[in-house]
């Protein structure tokens, strides 16, 4: 498990997310990852995992305090590059994320309750084994399969230790899959918050006084922004393979969702009133 993570969310215009990046820079480094690319950003490609009741859909638009995420996480296709296998835990107000890479010839194996052996992992053995055992079982457990594969750029930047995070994502895209193929290509997908920014704040301890300044620069309100949620919503349930289960449209799911009430007290006290909307 990597240590426990705060995350605050936040929709931009193109105009304030270029002075959110100034900001950042001013604090935090710019991913290695992105250096020497255009606008600063790289892919990221998710395939997300899900029943054919949409589980892990529905726990995530109900608010659950205790839900998860189950999904594959790469960032090319290149054969050699690891595929990425991802539990992302909300344990009541924080944010717990547990990975494991393996080769890309193991995922679609992997996929279908298969366990890699130890020539197919990246990284510590043990811890990785250990991580994808606890991914397989939940997988089997909720009988959870491939859904929608998830497509944007992201601009990071961090912090020495890696205990801050500002992430902004561009250019969201969604569509089905319901193989376990590890692809980069889309053919028909949909856009998710067209013409915005989802910036993403993230902190392990405690809320930076210049991430309250950071957000009062921008003049943003925290806000909704599950990709996965709101691709589905784009899609529709059919598309994504789901029997008897409907889903929101995406203006649904932002109207209903009231910021700050996933956050610690503590967090609320530092951010004040002035972050939540009436309901």
């Amino acid at each position: 498990m990597q240590q426990t993570r705060f995350e605050l969310k936040y929709l931009l215009k193109e105009s304030v997310a270029e002075r959110v990046r100034e900001f950042a820079r001013g604090h935090l480094d710019l991913d290695p990852f992105a250096a020497g690319r255009p606008d600063y950003s790289y892919d990221v490609h998710s395939l997300y995992l899900d029943s054919d009741s949409l589980e892990i859909y529905w726990r995530t638009v109900n608010g659950d305090k205790n839900r998860f995420k189950l999904r594959l996480r790469y960032y090319d296709d290149r054969a050699d590059a690891p595929v990425f296998f991802e539990i992302k835990r909300r344990m009541d107000n924080a944010i717990l994320k547990q990975r494991a890479g393996v080769k890309r010839s193991a995922a679609p194996l992997l996929l279908r309750g298969q366990l890699p052996g130890p020539e197919d992992l990246c990284g510590d053995g043990a811890e990785t084994m250990a991580a994808v055992q606890r991914f397989v079982r939940l997988m089997i457990e909720l009988e959870a399969t491939p859904r929608s594969h998830i497509r944007y750029l992201r601009e990071a930047y961090l912090s020495d230790n890696d205990h801050l995070r500002v992430t902004m994502d561009r250019h969201i895209l969604s569509e089905p899959q319901l193989d376990s193929t590890i692809r980069v290509k889309m053919d028909n997908p949909v856009r998710s918050f067209e013409g915005l920014v989802v910036l993403e704040l993230k902190f392990t301890e405690r809320f930076p006084n210049w991430f309250r300044e950071l957000v009062r620069m921008a003049n943003a309100m925290q806000t909704g922004a599950a990709k996965y949620v709101s691709g589905v919503g784009g899609l529709g349930s059919r598309r994504v393979g789901a029997r008897h289960a409907e889903v929101l449209e995406e203006e649904s799911l932002l109207s209903n969702f009231r910021p700050g009430d996933d956050l610690p007290t503590s967090v609320r006290q530092e951010l004040g009133p002035g972050n939540k909307r009436k309901t």
